[in-house]
């Protein structure tokens, strides 16, 4: 195993390990409104990211590389950028509003719709176990809706969000700390007419409190595991990062148990188990897979 192998690894556990506990991080700025704190961190990372790549002299090639994108690449990247955005503010509220559960549950299942948008949007083909794998994360989602009689909208929300966030960035030729920078450049007008919108209609619960002190570290904390997961994935094979990845949902499913104590009964177990197995089989096809593509002759 080299050493950019092992620093690809690294990085990514980074990465997870940060996104499978930011539940903690939020849940301390649950005085402040939900997409008021998406606003200030819409803004907070912006200027992290361009005062990052002017210290690195990154700025010349983030420009260039804006300059040699068409104009529906850059409308793409436009798209990317709000479709985080829905990301990031579906998961704040869901934290500040006790869905952690469900936060987990749409991170565990966004591979799942990721591989239905590269079927739809991408003429991609799947295996019968990655077939399998879909059918009973469905079977788990319709299952929650039935019986518990909660379809868990957050959950899909942030599984879809995530996997169009991916689908448009897998078809703009960018790299990862100019993609992010630009991201965070188009949202953030939006992010200061809401913010405005809100001081002048005195809704603001910005002030001199903990809760903002906290927040004025979200633009490093937005930054950072996107950065790192950047620098994992351009050192390690996607089928290894696929198997990485569970590790963020599986300390958000941990921290909704048994830091928050969120509801968690038999109907809610069967519908994990359901999404369980669909990920297990998923996991067992890229394994697989993997070893085909190290092994072309069998």
């Amino acid at each position: 195993m080299n050493q950019e192998f092992k620093r690809g690894i690294i990085y990514s556990l980074i990465a997870y390990i940060l996104w499978g506990t930011l539940p903690i991080y939020w849940s301390l700025l649950n005085d402040i409104g939900p997409f008021e704190i998406l606003a200030y961190r819409i803004i907070l990372s912006m200027i992290f990211m361009v005062a990052l790549i002017i210290a690195i002299g990154k700025y010349s090639q983030f420009v260039n590389s804006i300059k040699l994108l068409t104009m529906k690449q850059l409308i793409a990247l436009t798209a990317a950028g709000y479709i985080i955005t829905i990301n990031w503010g579906t998961f704040i509220w869901a934290v500040n509003n006790n869905h952690v559960l469900q936060s987990s549950l749409g991170y565990y299942i966004n591979p799942l719709v990721s591989i239905v948008l590269a079927m739809i949007f991408l003429k991609e083909r799947f295996n019968k176990m990655e077939w399998l794998a879909i059918i009973l994360a469905v079977i788990g989602v319709l299952y929650m809706t039935i019986r518990i009689g909660e379809f868990p909208i957050v959950s899909i929300i942030l599984a879809l969000s995530f996997g169009f966030y991916g689908l448009l960035k897998k078809i703009v030729p960018i790299d990862a700390l100019s993609s992010i920078t630009y991201e965070c450049i188009v949202t953030t007008p939006a992010a200061i007419i809401y913010i405005i919108y809100l001081w002048t209609t005195h809704q603001s619960s910005v002030g001199f409190n903990m809760p903002t002190l906290w927040l004025v570290f979200s633009g490093a904390i937005t930054a950072i595991p996107l950065i790192s997961f950047s620098a994992g994935a351009r050192r390690i094979p996607l089928s290894l990062m696929g198997f990485i990845q569970y590790i963020g949902p599986t300390l958000m499913f941990i921290l909704g148990v048994f830091v928050y104590k969120e509801p968690f009964n038999t109907n809610q177990l069967i519908t994990f188990i359901f999404i369980w197995a669909g990920i297990i089989i998923y996991c067992i096809s890229r394994y697989i897979q993997m070893k085909k593509d190290k092994n072309p002759a069998v």
